[in-house]
């Protein structure tokens, strides 16, 4: 997919991919019309190649990305407040998004209807869909401290979990889901039959974590997860290790050291490669990392972008990279600078992400 353009720098279908611009210092592809304000999600459809980003703007925009790399904007939804997260239904056809405005949307992108599916007493922070063996619901984590699990054809929650602090970052992969709370916990749920606590635990980073993504052993299955914090640093963390020392943290999204002085940012997203198992990581010092993390490996670093990266997926089949920059006020009101653009960006994946092979 998308030819050559971005590996050689050339041959591309925008101009702009010959030569190299502070807002797209690797030359990749961008996606055309993104939001003006601060990007809170991007997330690839688990069956073809259309892609959705939230926004603080309150919408949620659809685009057709097309094997040449040229994106079409397709539809947009909004909320009456921003959007904070989203995710697909599992059959592609519909998307759901968490909003300030205490609700959770269904989007059906056949119809460009989007109705209200969810509701929490604050702002909700993420949901997910969960496709079980037996049941399927949509899973929303909110400040107002409660885990829900909806059917989304009924006005109530089917089950409903108090959480010891405000949600943070969530994810589902069947049958595992972790949610990462306010004050470094971090809750794991088993989903087989119907949700339940599986295990309560501290966080192994001492900071507070942003972002959590589960990842799957060599039979496929859900078997821990990474977790990144707001002190540049990750946590790979197995929920049953067969060797305590398989668990470790590293540290990412850090400047190099001059003299005593080192700048760390917050990781911001972590998204596992399909395919291969590897791991992107983005941060606020505007730069995405590919790791692998089974030989504890850097793989690739980008050169940095002027405006922080907060959100990056992979597309179904692992040939794309999406990433996406915009302000994330982590330095204040006072670096807010309207004249660098927002940008959604796309790369081939394949190569970049193939684990390194055993020494």
């Amino acid at each position: 997919m998308f030819g050559q353009a971005t590996a050689t720098g050339g041959g591309g279908l925008f101009g702009s991919q010959a030569q190299s611009q502070p807002h797209n210092p690797m030359k990749d592809f961008e996606v055309t019309q993104p939001p003006d304000d601060s990007i809170s999600a991007v997330r690839f459809s688990p069956k073809a190649n259309f892609l959705v980003a939230t926004s603080w703007d309150n919408n949620i925009r659809c685009w057709e990305i097309q094997d040449s790399g040229q994106s079409v904007p397709k539809a947009q939804q909004s909320h009456a407040a921003p959007v904070l997260g989203c995710c697909w239904h599992a059959d592609g056809t519909k998307v759901f998004t968490a909003s300030c405005d205490k609700t959770t949307k269904m989007w059906d992108l056949n119809s460009n209807q989007a109705i209200a599916v969810a509701q929490h007493d604050a702002p909700i922070k993420t949901c997910h869909w969960i496709q079980g063996s037996s049941y399927s619901c949509l899973m929303t984590g909110s400040w107002d401290k409660t885990l829900k699990f909806w059917d989304t054809r009924t006005p109530n929650p089917v089950l409903t979990f108090q959480l010891p602090e405000r949600c943070y970052c969530a994810d589902v992969d069947f049958p595992m889901a972790v949610v990462g709370t306010a004050n470094r916990q971090v809750i794991i749920y088993q989903l087989d039959n119907q949700p339940a606590e599986f295990k309560k635990m501290e966080s192994p980073l001492k900071f507070q974590h942003r972002c959590v993504s589960i990842f799957k052993d060599k039979k496929n299955q859900p078997t821990g997860f990474a977790l990144g914090s707001i002190e540049g640093r990750t946590a790979v963390h197995y929920v049953n290790p067969l060797n305590p020392k398989d668990n470790f943290t590293f540290k990412c999204h850090r400047s190099d050291t001059t003299g005593s002085v080192q700048d760390i940012y917050a990781v911001n997203d972590i998204a596992f490669h399909p395919q291969y198992g590897t791991l992107a990581t983005v941060g606020s010092d505007g730069k995405f990392s590919f790791w692998d993390k089974d030989q504890r490996t850097k793989l690739k670093t980008s050169e940095a972008l002027q405006l922080p990266i907060v959100s990056c997926g992979f597309n179904f089949n692992g040939e794309v990279f999406v990433y996406a920059a915009s302000y994330d006020w982590s330095k204040g009101h006072e670096h807010f600078d309207p004249s660098k653009k927002n940008v959604i960006l796309l790369r081939p994946a394949s190569e970049d992400m193939k684990p390194r092979k055993k020494r």
